[in-house]
């Protein structure tokens, strides 16, 4: 009984023995809680002091670097200076005696002062090389906020074996003779601009600008002007402003529509883009809208979109006969109906990298027009766009659509409308045109300075609608029902700012009145990027 006793007393000690080691952990872990929680209110504060300091020990690091460099200059100098010291102070001897006698002395030191001189030359060299580098030029504008100029000076060379509608940029082949000629106007200048933080999103703007613009009074009918042409060489192609978060985007664009995100690749097909009026909707138009993607399932997202768009007039839009000249610019059938068009999209997203990932979406597009005859009437659309990354570095992209009047996002034979005049009334009748559509590219990346690209496309006219409003010796334009065009190219960059590409395209137009017409393309481009 007392051994039972005396082991339960050691029992006791022991378990306080072990109670008290525990304790120092014990006042440890609350100890790192609290400076958690220290730590915790003062990260901002922290953070804020970090920047401070980066900002400092950038700045006192190009000042040692200019103490540094007038530190090697001056001891340049006084090398320099005792060299020629030393050179003048050596007496001349004859040419036998210095045949003769070489004093290694000297000769040791003059390989030791030039090797020193070389090695301050190069210290001097990358010095000044590191404080241009931190003392560059950078574009300034009024908001203070970083501006990037940007652009791809483009030079074109072309043959047509046929007679085309616009030489250096064909998308319609017409009947004739060909032509053969060169063009810088396809140069592209652009700006960057990133703004303030405004509800924790960051804001930016960018502006595309070419040489492609012609005089509205003598354009041709192929070129899309819309009303953004300023009768001069300089035109506006794309702008972009608005806010980014993590997940979301609210902005306001003059751009492709955004059933239509791809594009095939060309460099002689610039100004006007590959497969323009072939199947591919490009017609930059004014838009506001927002992105939203959703998480969908691993790295997969779902892109939700949806815009307001102002859509413009087709190149070929009939008006009312008028003997005088307006004084102002009239309206387009889309701004005369008061409300505007409505585009969406859906689309799923294959990877993080969503630039250059798969993605498959669907979209639609509705929008009212009034004609100036009066008439009312609704265009609409459904797409479908695909982009395939596959095995062997190959790439396959494309879209399709389906709609009612889609002259004025690059589609329907160039028109949303036909008319025709009743001699019995005076009065006229008009006809919006189903068309039917798309494109296809396979893409070939052999290296990261070559590729190779194939692409067709095609744009359909219902002729059975167009044929009853056909005028008998009009224009390529006035009765065009299908136009397709298969092409194919080679680019090659052998630097990041040096492009090349040899390009072959041929244009095969069918209007609803008489044969098909043919014409084959072959263009050569040479491009610098900055």
């Amino acid at each position: 009984m007392r051994r039972y006793g005396i082991r339960r007393r050691c029992n006791f000690i022991h378990k306080l023995r072990s109670l008290w080691l525990l304790l120092p952990l014990l006042v440890a872990l609350r100890t790192e809680v609290v400076r958690a929680q220290a730590n915790a209110q003062g990260s901002v504060a922290q953070q804020f002091q970090q920047l401070n300091d980066a900002m400092a020990n950038a700045q006192a690091q190009i000042e040692e670097s200019q103490r540094q460099l007038r530190e090697v200059r001056r001891r340049l100098a006084a090398l320099q200076a005792q060299m020629e010291g030393s050179q003048s102070n050596t007496p001349t001897l004859p040419a036998d005696s210095q045949n003769a006698v070489s004093p290694p002395s000297s000769n040791n030191t003059t390989a030791t002062y030039a090797a020193e001189i070389q090695d301050i030359r190069e210290r001097q060299s990358i010095q000044e090389s590191q404080i241009a580098t931190q003392e560059q030029t950078k574009v300034e504008s009024e908001s203070k906020y970083p501006v990037k100029i940007t652009g791809l000076l483009l030079f074109n060379g072309f043959v047509n074996t046929n007679a085309v509608d616009i030489p250096a940029t064909p998308t319609v082949a017409i009947p004739g003779s060909g032509s053969t000629g060169a063009t810088v106007r396809q140069t592209v200048l652009g700006f960057d601009a990133h703004g303030p933080h405004l509800f924790g999103a960051h804001s930016y703007a960018n502006l595309r600008v070419d040489f492609d613009g012609s005089p509205q009074s003598v354009a041709p009918v192929g070129i899309y002007n819309g009303y953004y042409n300023n009768g001069t060489l300089l035109r506006l192609r794309t702008a972009h402003a608005g806010l980014q978060w993590d997940h979301t985007e609210a902005y306001f664009s003059f751009d492709r529509p955004i059933l239509s995100p791809d594009s095939p690749t060309s460099l002689t097909a610039v100004a006007v883009p590959a497969l323009a009026w072939s199947g591919n909707l490009w017609a930059w138009n004014p838009q506001l809208g927002v992105n939203h993607d959703l998480a969908f399932f691993g790295s997969h997202d779902l892109r939700l979109q949806a815009a307001l768009i102002d859509v413009g007039d087709p190149p070929l839009s009939p008006v009312l006969p008028s003997t005088t000249t307006p004084a102002v610019m009239p309206p387009s059938t889309a701004e005369q109906s008061r409300r505007p068009g409505v585009e969406t999209r859906i689309a799923m997203l294959g990877s993080n990298t969503h630039e250059d990932g798969n993605h498959l979406g669907i979209g639609g597009y509705f929008a009212p027009h009034l004609t100036p005859f009066g008439k009312r009437f609704d265009s609409w659309a459904g797409t479908m766009d695909a982009r395939l990354v596959l095995p062997a570095h190959l790439e396959l992209s494309g879209s399709a659509y389906r709609g009612l009047g889609l002259g004025g996002l690059g589609a329907g034979g160039y028109k949303d409308y036909v008319s025709r005049m009743d001699p019995d009334t005076n009065g006229y009748y008009i006809r919006p045109l189903d068309d039917i559509g798309g494109w296809a590219q396979l893409k070939e990346k052999l290296s990261e300075r070559l590729e190779l690209n194939a692409a067709f496309g095609i744009d359909n006219v219902f002729a059975g609608e167009l044929r009853r409003y056909a005028i008998p010796g009009g224009t390529i334009y006035q009765n065009l029902a299908r136009n397709r065009t298969y092409t194919g190219n080679v680019i090659y960059s052998p630097t990041a700012y040096l492009l090349f590409s040899l390009e072959y395209r041929h244009l095969d137009s069918s209007p609803v009145l008489g044969s098909s017409v043919g014409a084959n393309v072959i263009g050569l481009a040479a491009g610098y990027k900055f």
